[in-house]
């Protein structure tokens, strides 16, 4: 990674998840200067203009985090993500630590390897059963999930359909983790009445149909080739995300 040489930075952290949490101990064990507000996924640099204008002689680092419609980028500014047009990229924790020098823990390297590549990735590393579940739940707690989130979770099970060879649930559920969790499907879509994420096989080729929809900041991708494809919440209307599950459907079908 390309960066001005300088230890002076000050990291914007961007929506809420283990990894995320993380990154925010990491940078307090390294004494890292950091503004962090808890934000929800699809969050933008927007919610820390006040910081940027506070504060110019540092090197900004915002770590998953939109440019937003209102916000003057600095002169000196890192953009770290691995989402959309940088899926390509390491997890954020690994370039968070590679902008600082430093090595990951193997509990850092499991939750890189969840956010970038979800269970297989852990698998792929020689994950146990019982660290790939620790990882798991304490993802679902970052990321707000409870205890009545996890039972309505259950409930939402009974409500599985398949089409074409997808499984498609509809839940009241805003966070969907707690039902991709208990869940080993190739392909599964599941929706509320503003977003919809699928996960699985077929992600390619949803982000190069939709691609309109992702650069309009309407929807987003990761994971690779198997990872996972959404709508931003409230970007589609209920009546929309109706229309697109089937779309969503035949374009994966035949992967």
């Amino acid at each position: 990674m390309q960066h001005p040489q300088t230890n002076k930075y000050h990291f914007l952290l961007g929506g809420y998840d283990l990894e995320m949490l993380e990154i925010s101990q990491l940078l307090l064990a390294n004494k890292q200067q950091f503004s962090d507000l808890h934000l929800s996924w699809g969050a933008t640099l927007d919610a820390y203009t006040h910081v940027l204008s506070a504060d110019q002689d540092v090197v900004f680092v915002g770590i998953e985090l939109g440019i937003g419609s209102h916000t003057t980028l600095p002169k000196n500014y890192i953009e770290i993500d691995h989402h959309n047009e940088k899926s390509h990229l390491p997890s954020s924790i690994e370039q968070v630590a590679d902008l600082l020098g430093i090595s990951l823990t193997r509990h850092q390297q499991l939750v890189a390897a969840n956010d970038s590549g979800y269970i297989p990735a852990m698998r792929a590393m020689g994950a146990s059963n019982e660290e790939i579940q620790h990882i798991r739940k304490l993802d679902r707690q970052a990321q707000g999930v409870t205890d009545t989130m996890e039972q309505m979770a259950l409930q939402s099970l009974k409500n599985l359909r398949f089409e074409q060879g997808v499984c498609v649930i509809k839940t009241p559920l805003e966070k969907f983790s707690p039902i991709v969790d208990r869940l080993n499907e190739k392909k599964l879509l599941i929706c509320n009445n503003e977003t919809l994420n699928y996960y699985g096989e077929g992600v390619g080729l949803l982000a190069a149909q939709f691609h309109n929809f992702i650069t309009a900041h309407k929807a987003y991708h990761g994971g690779g080739q198997s990872g996972f494809f959404g709508t931003a919440t409230g970007a589609f209307s209920e009546t929309e995300l109706n229309a697109l599950i089937p779309q969503i459907i035949a374009h994966v079908a035949g992967t």
